[in-house]
């Protein structure tokens, strides 16, 4: 039963981009600019080794119905604390339903913060599967968004039995920014999985797997091209998804016409990531993917350009 080295902590976790088109629930990346913020606080007046949500917006304030205090629950289950309990206030600064972690930041802030409270005793895969416990409830058990959320920077899915993160660090010298334009639609995570197809041909198969081989390689060797091109080469999830999201395929297009090196679904939709070397091109590739979500899908949209989050979740 560890003694708090702190009475309050906050913490902060990033957005994510899961997927990155061929590395579907394997692959997935931090983001900057955006995400969510968590302060945990003993509460003496609670029951020990008990959660509750004293504060948040438009989201539920039962700790078992929350991401947050689910993943409060599962770190301080896995710390072992039997005498104290803790209140969250939980701050989203990231939209619902957006494709891009939202979830997964409040659960990756959540537990940091409690872990911190204790003397931060948690070990990375401790973290990210008390995450995962919060993902599980909400969204399926997978990690691609709650790993890069506490780790940072790109991360690959190995296995789940035994559990197996393989951290991806690019050269300092890459120049990676993400375009990010999140139109005005929703789309749940279960409708946009129940799309997916029930049976993928061997060849098909082939294709993503090469392509998802290609992602990584790329990402270890710093080519911001061929991070691109595979990334904008999935053709097993992608084709499933965009037709339900209105516009997406111009959407895509236009990025590419403006000089992105490559677009793709973030997450589960329905934002749209670009990416491109450096933040010359930022402004203009999201202008024109704002565009094309109008004049295609008649969706108003809002852009961010973002850069790698190498540092995940972290006390602020």
């Amino acid at each position: 039963d560890p003694a708090p080295v702190f009475q309050s902590v906050t913490a902060f976790a990033p957005a994510t981009v899961a997927n990155l088109g061929p590395g579907f629930d394997f692959l997935g990346c931090a983001v900057d600019a955006l995400g969510d913020t968590v302060t945990a606080t003993l509460d003496p007046t609670l029951p020990p080794a008990t959660v509750s949500i004293a504060s948040v917006t438009r989201l539920s304030k039962d700790p078992l119905r929350n991401c947050a205090g689910v993943a409060a629950i599962a770190a301080l289950r896995a710390l072992g604390v039997r005498s104290h309990a803790v209140s969250i206030h939980l701050t989203k600064g990231l939209p619902l339903g957006s494709g891009l972690g939202s979830s997964a930041a409040s659960a990756a802030a959540a537990a940091k913060a409690v872990d911190a409270l204790f003397g931060s005793r948690l070990a990375r895969d401790d973290l990210v599967l008390a995450g995962l416990e919060s993902e599980k409830a909400v969204s399926g058990f997978h990690a691609d968004n709650i790993a890069p959320a506490i780790l940072g920077g790109f991360v690959l899915v190995r296995s789940y039995d035994p559990f197996h993160l393989v951290p991806l660090c690019s050269p300092p010298a890459l120049r990676l920014h993400f375009v990010l334009v999140t139109p005005d639609f929703e789309a749940p995570t279960s409708k946009m999985r129940a799309a997916l197809p029930k049976q993928v041909d061997v060849h098909q198969h082939v294709r993503n797997s090469s392509q998802a081989a290609a992602l990584v390689a790329a990402v270890l060797q710093g080519d911001a091209g061929l991070i691109g091109s595979a990334m904008s080469s999935d053709s097993i999830v992608e084709p499933t998804r965009a037709p339900l999201i209105p516009g997406m395929a111009a959407v895509k297009a236009a990025a590419l016409q403006a000089g992105a090196l490559g677009c793709t679904i973030s997450g589960a939709g329905p934002t749209a990531v670009a990416v491109i070397e450096g933040e010359e091109k930022g402004e203009e590739v999201a202008r024109r993917m704002v565009d094309a979500f109008w004049s295609a899908g008649k969706l108003k949209a809002t852009a961010t350009v973002a850069q790698l989050d190498t540092l995940g979740a972290r006390v602020i």
